[in-house]
């Protein structure tokens, strides 16, 4: 039976490979615990942010996967 690779499966492994430095790293810790877990859910997650501030073309990562571009919050207008 052959293996049917999703989009899906191709988005994780795009994300895997923006993050390798994080698995690498995670790979190293022997003792997990929740302040562990919390620190490299802010380090992805900041890693994402950052990724998406500097994209050649703002939201490539979901046109090259075949996903709908989320459309940009409206600013709130601030009274002086």
């Amino acid at each position: 039976m052959a293996l049917r690779i999703t989009r899906i499966d191709l988005l994780e492994l795009d994300i895997d490979l923006r993050l390798t430095d994080l698995w690498r790293e995670a790979g190293e810790i022997t003792e997990w615990n929740l302040e562990v877990v919390a620190a490299f859910m802010r380090a992805a997650y900041g890693k994402g942010y950052c990724d998406a501030l500097t994209e050649d073309a703002p939201g490539s990562l979901c046109h090259d996967h075949g996903y709908r571009i989320p459309g940009r919050r409206e600013t709130p207008v601030r009274e002086r």
